[in-house]
């Protein structure tokens, strides 16, 4: 569930990006209203998946753009396929040894379904895909957020 801050309460209905928050997979506290201002590329991501090499990509950027504004954050999901089936520190090694990524790797969470993860579900009510549908379909999918908070 999305979380507020005395300086920047939630807007109605519960469409404040900055007014979200996650963990990292080491279980901290990560509040979104650090975020304010920045380019911020979300996408859930596996280990043991076809996709799994976009992570030297998502690293590329992450090194490229960063000071410029840019944040790239991992969201580990076990949901498709079995995929991402680690512990956090299982993920945290592999991302670290096989793609040396620097970028934040949030905890690993749902992206659909009773249990999603509140970020996912804010980014999904904000633009539903196709014929309005509002589900992850697969691993590395990507939400990008601009300097606004606008998905």
């Amino acid at each position: 569930m999305a979380e507020t801050t005395s300086e920047q309460p939630a807007a109605s209905g519960n469409n404040d990006f900055y007014a979200l928050s996650s963990k990292t997979i080491t279980g901290k506290d990560y509040p979104f209203s650090q975020l304010r201002d920045k380019v911020v590329l979300i996408v859930n991501v596996a280990s043991k998946c076809g996709f799994t090499p976009q992570y030297k990509d998502l690293e590329k950027l992450h090194q490229d753009y960063s000071d410029k504004g840019l944040v790239v954050l991992g969201f580990p999901s076990n949901q498709f396929g079995g995929q991402e089936p680690g512990s956090a520190e299982t993920i945290q090694t592999f991302c670290q040894k096989n793609y040396d990524v620097s970028f934040t790797i949030m905890e690993k969470s749902d992206v659909n379904g009773n249990e999603e993860n509140s970020v996912f579900k804010y980014i999904k009510a904000a633009k539903p895909g196709l014929l309005g549908l509002k589900r992850v379909k697969w691993n590395f999918e990507k939400f990008l957020i601009d300097r606004q908070g606008n998905v």
